[in-house]
């Protein structure tokens, strides 16, 4: 089916006229179409024509032809007049012409059908004067072929080092005419630059050297005036690293290079960086003036309590591939900086409940001694003998209401042959010795010697 374009556009033409003796420039005829026709193979094209007369008042005579490329060997092929159009029996299949128009249809292109399309065209008005007036207009028609699914092929196929290695990018298609490529990295366009290399017709894509950047989903792009395509994607990767090497802990304080812990904290250092393949890591001792290896893998464990004194450390990337390395230097510092994990938490005797039960065993013992010496019988007895005499007046057992009226000599007198009495007295005094903790006077002494009668000596 043939279709008229919408959007007219003024061809090449040459228009003569003669009038009177004097030439005279007018457009009778206009070209609809592009001056340069783009068509897609196996579709139509129509090139049209708009007349800027009445054919009722002119007689016409005129043909198209096709100058094809590259040789430029021109064919007849349709000569029309009002009355009768003659078609090219070589293309009676292929063209298609239409009246009053004039405009030349072209079914089914093929490559073949590129080249210049020239409209003559003779004019005669009728009930006038003058000579027959000529118009030629000519479009050129390009037939372009749809670019099928572009393929990149990738060269080496293999993973390449860093600042060492090439990679080379081709893409191609099996069909299209025409064709522009364009190249695409995670979806970004990519241009031309220092370690970037395209082709004339960008077909080939070069990077030279790789760097890291470079990782990602390479993608061709085709294209030409009538289609587009895209290819699938092939992945760059590349051996780098080790890059931003860097020293972390959860635990402690962290000052710039200064790590400061907890005493007696167990602690966990975790060394990073960015590396393909994935690096492996050295932990070094920098101490007394010597370095020693301690413990290789990307994390060291640290107990405080085993450090005397400020130690320096060192963790070392080392990258196999790239044979590149990189290496981070700290300092770990032991004071109190706030809670930590204590590796005695795992102890099940907490050293606070251990000072508790230590001091209450410490002050019970001090309290049994107190006791023992504060209440032993003979200082009670002593202590009674030494207080001041104010504060031995008090009620007693004698009845009397005062202390100081019983106050005097007293002397023991035995009988001879009453030893009994004698005996009893010292018993008495025996007893008054083992009473404990009883204020006593002097007066509750002699109250405690038996009442056995006596005879005076006295003559």
């Amino acid at each position: 089916m043939l279709s008229r374009p919408t959007s007219p556009i003024k061809g090449r033409d040459r228009t003569l006229q003669r009038r009177s003796g004097q030439g005279v420039s007018c457009e009778f005829i206009r070209i609809l179409s592009p001056v340069e026709q783009r068509g897609v193979e196996g579709k139509s094209l129509l090139l049209a024509v708009e007349t800027r007369f009445r054919l009722s008042e002119a007689e016409i005579q005129g043909s198209w032809s096709h100058a094809g490329r590259p040789s430029g060997t021109r064919t007849v092929l349709v000569t029309f007049t009002k009355a009768a159009t003659i078609v090219n029996m070589m293309y009676h299949n292929h063209v298609v012409f239409t009246q009053p128009d004039i405009s030349l249809g072209i079914q089914r292109l093929t490559r073949q059908d590129e080249g210049d399309y020239h409209l003559d065209l003779n004019i005669k008005f009728l009930n006038r004067t003058g000579p027959v007036i000529k118009v030629e207009k000519t479009v050129s028609v390009t037939v372009d072929v749809p670019v099928s699914t572009p393929v990149i092929k990738k060269s080496p196929s293999h993973t390449v080092v860093e600042d060492k290695g090439n990679v080379t990018f081709r893409c191609s298609v099996e069909r299209g005419t025409r064709v522009g490529f364009q190249w695409l990295r995670n979806d970004t366009l990519l241009g031309s630059s220092d370690r970037h290399w395209l082709s004339q017709d960008n077909s080939t894509l070069v990077i030279s050297p790789v760097r890291k950047e470079d990782i990602g989903q390479y993608r061709c792009v085709a294209s030409n005036p009538v289609s587009q395509n895209h290819s699938s994607t092939s992945a760059l990767n590349v051996y780098y690293g080790p890059y931003n090497l860097e020293v972390n802990s959860g635990q402690g304080l962290r000052t710039g290079a200064v790590f400061t812990i907890n005493p007696g904290e167990l602690v966990f250092f975790d060394c990073q960086a960015d590396s393909n393949p994935p690096n492996t890591y050295v932990w070094i001792s920098m101490s007394r003036n010597a370095s020693q290896v301690i413990t290789e893998g990307p994390r060291l464990e640290v107990l405080s309590y085993r450090l005397a004194q400020p130690e320096d450390y060192l963790c070392r990337a080392f990258n196999n591939v790239t044979q590149k390395q990189d290496e981070a230097q700290f300092t770990l510092l032991v004071a109190r900086t706030g809670p930590g994990k204590n590796i005695q938490d795992s102890n099940p005797v907490s050293p606070l409940a251990a000072i508790t039960v230590c001091s209450l065993f410490i002050i019970g013992c001090m309290l049994l001694v107190f006791l023992r010496r504060t209440c032993h019988p003979k200082r009670v007895i002593m202590s009674i003998y030494n207080r001041p005499l104010a504060e031995q007046k008090r009620p007693h057992r004698s009845g009397h209401e005062d202390a100081t009226e019983d106050f005097g000599i007293y002397e023991f007198v035995s009988i001879p042959g009453k030893m009994e009495s004698t005996q009893a007295s010292c018993r008495s005094l025996a007893r008054l010795a083992t009473v404990q903790d009883h204020p006593m006077t002097i007066y509750d002494v002699i109250r405690h010697v038996p009442e056995t009668p006596t005879q005076s000596l006295l003559k």
